[in-house]
Protein backbone atom coordinates (compact mmCIF):
# COMPACT_ATOMS: atom_id res chain seq x y z
CA UNK A 1 0.00 0.00 0.00
CA UNK A 2 1.28 3.68 -0.97
CA UNK A 3 1.65 6.03 2.10
CA UNK A 4 -1.25 8.36 0.29
CA UNK A 5 -3.30 5.60 0.25
CA UNK A 6 -2.40 4.67 3.69
CA UNK A 7 -2.91 8.20 5.08
CA UNK A 8 -6.39 8.18 3.92
CA UNK A 9 -7.09 4.46 5.65
CA UNK A 10 -5.49 4.81 8.79
CA UNK A 11 -4.88 9.12 9.04
CA UNK A 12 -4.17 7.73 12.61
CA UNK A 13 -1.32 5.57 12.36
CA UNK A 14 -0.12 8.24 9.66
CA UNK A 15 -0.33 11.01 11.82
CA UNK A 16 2.02 9.41 14.72
CA UNK A 17 4.60 8.07 12.24
CA UNK A 18 4.52 11.92 10.73
CA UNK A 19 4.71 13.56 14.52
CA UNK A 20 7.61 11.06 15.94
CA UNK A 21 9.70 12.09 12.59
CA UNK A 22 8.75 15.36 13.06
CA UNK A 23 9.86 15.37 16.49
CA UNK A 24 13.13 14.05 15.59
CA UNK A 25 13.69 16.64 13.09
CA UNK A 26 12.60 19.31 15.49
CA UNK A 27 15.26 17.30 18.53
CA UNK A 28 18.13 17.33 15.87
CA UNK A 29 17.88 21.06 14.84
CA UNK A 30 18.30 22.25 18.10
CA UNK A 31 21.90 21.79 18.50
CA UNK A 32 24.87 21.60 15.80
CA UNK A 33 27.88 19.07 15.88
CA UNK A 34 30.76 21.61 16.20
CA UNK A 35 33.13 22.01 13.04
CA UNK A 36 36.27 24.57 12.62
CA UNK A 37 34.06 27.44 11.46
CA UNK A 38 30.51 26.22 11.80
CA UNK A 39 28.22 23.82 13.16
CA UNK A 40 26.98 20.93 11.25
CA UNK A 41 23.25 20.46 11.64
CA UNK A 42 22.30 16.79 11.76
CA UNK A 43 18.29 17.05 10.67
CA UNK A 44 19.14 16.64 7.11
CA UNK A 45 19.22 12.84 7.98
CA UNK A 46 15.94 12.79 9.13
CA UNK A 47 14.19 15.08 6.82
CA UNK A 48 16.06 12.22 3.58
CA UNK A 49 14.94 9.42 5.64
CA UNK A 50 11.50 10.63 5.97
CA UNK A 51 11.42 12.05 2.29
CA UNK A 52 11.96 8.72 1.64
CA UNK A 53 9.57 6.83 3.65
CA UNK A 54 6.42 8.96 3.53
CA UNK A 55 4.09 10.94 1.41
CA UNK A 56 4.81 14.34 -0.05
CA UNK A 57 2.36 15.84 2.68
CA UNK A 58 4.07 14.20 5.55
CA UNK A 59 7.56 15.12 4.33
CA UNK A 60 6.84 18.28 3.91
CA UNK A 61 5.39 18.24 7.65
CA UNK A 62 8.48 16.60 8.73
CA UNK A 63 10.96 18.44 6.33
CA UNK A 64 9.45 21.90 6.46
CA UNK A 65 7.08 22.80 9.18
CA UNK A 66 9.68 20.45 11.71
CA UNK A 67 12.86 22.79 10.91
CA UNK A 68 10.67 25.45 10.77
CA UNK A 69 9.38 24.51 14.85
CA UNK A 70 13.20 23.90 15.36
CA UNK A 71 14.35 27.21 13.88
CA UNK A 72 11.18 29.20 16.20
CA UNK A 73 12.30 27.42 19.00
CA UNK A 74 16.19 27.56 19.23
CA UNK A 75 17.21 30.30 16.31
CA UNK A 76 14.04 32.15 14.97
CA UNK A 77 16.36 34.53 11.89
CA UNK A 78 15.93 32.12 9.78
CA UNK A 79 12.17 29.60 10.43
CA UNK A 80 11.26 30.88 7.31
CA UNK A 81 13.62 29.85 4.58
CA UNK A 82 13.90 26.47 6.89
CA UNK A 83 10.16 26.27 6.17
CA UNK A 84 10.94 26.84 2.75
CA UNK A 85 13.77 25.02 1.75
CA UNK A 86 13.47 21.96 3.61
CA UNK A 87 9.45 21.81 2.68
CA UNK A 88 10.69 21.35 -0.85
CA UNK A 89 13.58 19.81 -0.26
CA UNK A 90 11.06 17.08 1.22
CA UNK A 91 8.59 16.93 -1.36
CA UNK A 92 11.16 16.87 -4.17
CA UNK A 93 12.69 13.57 -2.78
CA UNK A 94 9.26 12.25 -1.61
CA UNK A 95 7.91 12.71 -5.16
CA UNK A 96 10.66 10.71 -6.70
CA UNK A 97 11.46 8.32 -4.06
CA UNK A 98 7.66 7.12 -4.44
CA UNK A 99 7.45 7.20 -8.07
CA UNK A 100 5.55 4.21 -9.77
CA UNK A 101 8.19 2.48 -12.25
CA UNK A 102 12.13 2.65 -12.33
CA UNK A 103 13.91 0.89 -9.29
CA UNK A 104 12.94 3.07 -6.38
CA UNK A 105 16.49 3.09 -4.78
CA UNK A 106 17.80 5.12 -8.06
CA UNK A 107 14.79 7.53 -8.03
CA UNK A 108 15.36 8.12 -4.31
CA UNK A 109 19.00 8.56 -5.36
CA UNK A 110 17.84 11.03 -7.78
CA UNK A 111 15.64 12.80 -5.55
CA UNK A 112 18.26 13.37 -2.43
CA UNK A 113 20.83 14.81 -5.19
CA UNK A 114 18.53 17.19 -5.94
CA UNK A 115 16.83 17.78 -2.70
CA UNK A 116 20.25 18.29 -1.43
CA UNK A 117 20.91 21.01 -4.08
CA UNK A 118 17.77 22.50 -3.13
CA UNK A 119 18.97 22.96 0.35
CA UNK A 120 22.10 24.12 -0.77
CA UNK A 121 20.77 26.85 -2.74
CA UNK A 122 17.69 27.55 -0.73
CA UNK A 123 19.79 28.53 1.91
CA UNK A 124 22.52 29.94 0.29
CA UNK A 125 20.15 32.81 -1.03
CA UNK A 126 17.98 32.95 2.38
CA UNK A 127 21.22 33.67 4.21
CA UNK A 128 22.07 36.38 2.12
CA UNK A 129 18.72 37.57 2.41
CA UNK A 130 18.48 37.75 5.81
CA UNK A 131 21.39 38.32 6.51
CA UNK A 132 21.86 41.20 4.01
CA UNK A 133 25.22 40.01 2.88
CA UNK A 134 26.47 37.47 0.06
CA UNK A 135 29.75 37.43 2.11
CA UNK A 136 28.54 35.65 5.01
CA UNK A 137 26.41 33.04 2.76
CA UNK A 138 28.84 32.15 0.69
CA UNK A 139 31.23 31.76 4.28
CA UNK A 140 28.54 29.32 5.46
CA UNK A 141 28.63 27.67 1.59
CA UNK A 142 31.08 24.47 2.69
CA UNK A 143 28.45 23.78 5.88
CA UNK A 144 25.97 23.65 4.12
CA UNK A 145 27.00 21.35 0.93
CA UNK A 146 28.50 19.27 3.96
CA UNK A 147 25.06 18.89 5.98
CA UNK A 148 23.50 18.27 2.51
CA UNK A 149 25.55 15.10 1.64
CA UNK A 150 25.66 13.75 4.89
CA UNK A 151 22.25 13.77 4.97
CA UNK A 152 21.97 12.35 1.36
CA UNK A 153 24.23 9.95 2.30
CA UNK A 154 23.10 8.72 5.78
CA UNK A 155 18.76 8.89 4.63
CA UNK A 156 20.02 6.45 1.63
CA UNK A 157 21.82 4.14 3.75
CA UNK A 158 19.20 4.02 6.57
CA UNK A 159 16.55 3.11 4.09
CA UNK A 160 17.93 1.07 1.25
CA UNK A 161 21.75 -0.49 3.10
CA UNK A 162 20.33 -0.97 6.08
CA UNK A 163 16.91 -1.78 5.24
CA UNK A 164 14.17 0.71 7.26
CA UNK A 165 12.29 1.50 3.96
CA UNK A 166 11.15 -2.56 3.42
CA UNK A 167 10.40 -2.61 7.14
CA UNK A 168 8.54 -0.07 6.68
CA UNK A 169 6.40 -1.44 3.58
CA UNK A 170 6.08 -4.21 5.79
CA UNK A 171 5.43 -3.86 9.02
CA UNK A 172 4.31 -0.37 9.50
CA UNK A 173 2.41 0.50 6.45
CA UNK A 174 0.50 -2.86 6.09
CA UNK A 175 -2.57 -3.45 7.95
Amino acid sequence: MNTAAFRKNHPTKWLTVTAMLMAMNVALSSFGVPVPGGHLYLNDIVIDTAAILLDPLAAFAVGGIGAFIGDALFYPAPMFVSLVTHGLQAVVISLLANRKGGKHSVNALIGVVLGALIMVIGYTLGRAFIYSTPEYALLKLPYQILQAVVGAVAGMLICYKFGLKKMFENKVWKR
